[in-house]
């Protein structure tokens, strides 16, 4: 019900992901990003804790493929589960289980890596890979054009109703996490939301790195 793209960019060191799916808030349970460390996507019959699990392997020293497997060796119910992840030298790795959902798919590319179920197309996720290559531009714009591309490309079989863009940068909390929980329009919603917040995202981290250095905050009442 859901497709993906996790990667590192390769100039700054950050890690993000995108996500959509016709099922509510996707985002919320799905996406991981740890700064320094890596991307995770954790999908289809979703279970929350792998992320982590996958990111706590990576901070290890694990690479991306000896990480997944660590995890996901011996698990139960690893046939339901659709894991990608990404590592801090840009390695990928993906495990598509025997009972991953309806037409699925899956693709790596240089830094980043995209799977999905549940869709139009198993194109789909290959799409998102080009789209992402092919992009210019700051790393939060290159993958909402890779969530732009897996829309085009045939998306999920159905309509989706939800959407995440979420980017890890140096600190131990996002610089980025933007979610459109429920809508007839995710990705449309999610990129104005992006639009918007691009400009005002290295204000945001300043206010709580420095805040006597910080931009105002421009809302009325306040100089």
């Amino acid at each position: 019900m859901t497709f993906s793209l996790i990667a590192r960019c390769a100039a700054t060191g950050r890690f993000g992901m995108v996500i959509s799916s016709s099922s509510p808030a996707v985002a919320a349970r799905c996406a991981h990003v740890r700064a320094g460390v890596g991307a995770v996507a954790s999908q289809n019959v979703t279970d929350p804790a792998l992320g982590p699990l996958v990111l706590d392997a990576l901070a290890q020293g694990m690479a991306a493929g000896a990480a997944l497997k660590a995890v996901m060796a011996g698990r139960a119910h690893a046939d339901y589960r659709q894991v990608l992840v990404v590592d801090a030298a840009g390695r990928s790795a993906i495990h598509s289980g025997a009972q991953v959902l309806g037409v699925w798919g899956q693709a790596m590319g240089l830094d980043c890596a995209a799977g999905g179920n549940l869709l139009a197309d198993a194109g789909v996720p290959a799409a998102m890979v080009a789209a992402f290559e092919a992009a210019k531009g700051p790393f939060g714009d290159r993958l909402m054009a890779a969530l732009q591309g897996g829309l085009t490309a045939g998306g999920e079989a159905g309509p989706v109703h939800s959407a995440g863009l979420k980017i890890a940068h140096r600190l131990s909390w996002p610089e980025v996490d933007l979610r459109v929980d429920w809508s007839d329009q995710p990705i449309a919603d999610l990129q104005a939301a992006w639009t918007v917040y691009a400009p005002q995202a290295g204000a945001y981290v300043q206010r709580a790195e420095n805040p006597s250095v910080a931009p105002s905050y421009g809302v009325p009442g306040n100089e």
